[in-house]
């Protein structure tokens, strides 16, 4: 998991976004379409045209950082509104990333004895 530091917001990316990007043009489109700072600190999270894809920018301020995800089965739920920004907690990006539904989190049962 990305060390999110203290009080660095996480920003979704509502739509889609052409995933052939890489930081620079990435931190245009949040400075541009978002209106943020990408050098602020904040993570910034994209996804991809079929879910199953996404991409994180995030400047820790020595550098700046871009990872990406790809899921094997399924995909990322995402918010529907678009052309905003959606803001997140570090835990549910932490589920986002897990591609578990960071909306409605469910605990899952576990048995606790077999027979």
């Amino acid at each position: 998991m990305i060390p999110v530091p203290t009080g660095a917001r996480v920003w979704l990316a509502t739509g889609y976004t052409d995933m052939r990007r890489g930081f620079p043009s990435l931190a245009l489109q949040v400075q541009e379409v978002l209106r943020k700072d990408p050098l602020s600190g904040h993570l910034f999270v994209f996804r991809g045209r079929r879910s199953d894809l996404v991409k994180l920018i995030w400047h820790d301020g020595q550098g700046a950082c871009l990872f990406t995800k790809r899921l094997e089965r399924g995909r990322f739920i995402w918010p529907s509104v678009a052309g905003e920004a959606v803001t997140i907690s570090s835990a549910q990006l932490s589920y986002l990333l897990s591609g578990i539904d960071w909306r409605t989190p469910q605990e899952t049962q576990r048995p606790t004895r077999v027979g």
